[in-house]
């Protein structure tokens, strides 16, 4: 664990258990998480969850905190407007910022350094500062321009990591095929996890 925060952002595409597992593995291990989620991503995880998620950050931190019992200090909710937000600004940015699910069209904003809101600022200071910029594009399938976008980042040093489970593991759930992902996600920020089986690595006696 290090004392820098992980900053993590979910958008409106389906994939909302992504998201909200790696949040809930995050804190399990003791990260300070800053959270951003946009009015549709918030929509989609009522569509695709059981959780219900007040509008206002500090209604929404409260729940989350609860839900996953977690403590309060490891969790910050950002709107999507709060531009006093940490990360805003290259001077106090996150070690990482997790897009996670992404939709297309933060990515493109993302790809064009255009920011509407703070996810898109985020991810723009993540490239800026050389920080750990991982996104998660739940779309299919991908068009040329969605391609070109994810290109373009991955040139800037953007891990692009579209949610597909592998299968080597034999899965028997859907939760299964979300850890799959998720393990990716922790890998790369370097964070150890047990989630799935290592390919190649001997069986327990």
């Amino acid at each position: 664990m290090s004392d820098a925060a992980i900053a993590l952002a979910m958008t409106g595409a389906s994939g909302a258990p992504y998201g909200l597992r790696l949040l809930e593995l995050l804190l399990a291990k003791g990260e300070t998480v800053y959270l951003m989620v946009s009015s549709p991503g918030r929509m989609v995880i009522g569509m695709e969850t059981p959780l219900r998620l007040p509008n206002r950050p500090s209604d929404m931190k409260m729940a989350l905190v609860e839900h996953y019992g977690a403590e309060s200090r490891q969790l910050r909710v950002f709107a999507m407007e709060d531009w006093s937000a940490p990360v805003a600004s290259g001077s106090n940015p996150p070690r990482a910022l997790v897009v996670c699910p992404c939709t297309t069209g933060t990515l493109a904003a993302i790809a064009a350094g255009y920011s509407r809101n703070l996810i898109d600022r985020a991810a723009d200071v993540a490239l800026k500062e050389d920080r750990k910029l991982i996104l998660v594009p739940r779309e299919t399938p991908f068009s040329a321009v969605h391609l070109e976008n994810m290109l373009r980042l991955a040139r800037l040093g953007a891990i692009i990591l579209p949610p597909n489970p592998g299968f080597y593991h034999a899965p028997k759930s859907v939760e299964d095929l979300v850890d799959f992902v998720v393990a990716r996600v922790l890998d790369h920020l370097g964070i150890g996890h047990t989630l799935v089986p290592r390919w190649g690595a001997p069986a327990d006696d």
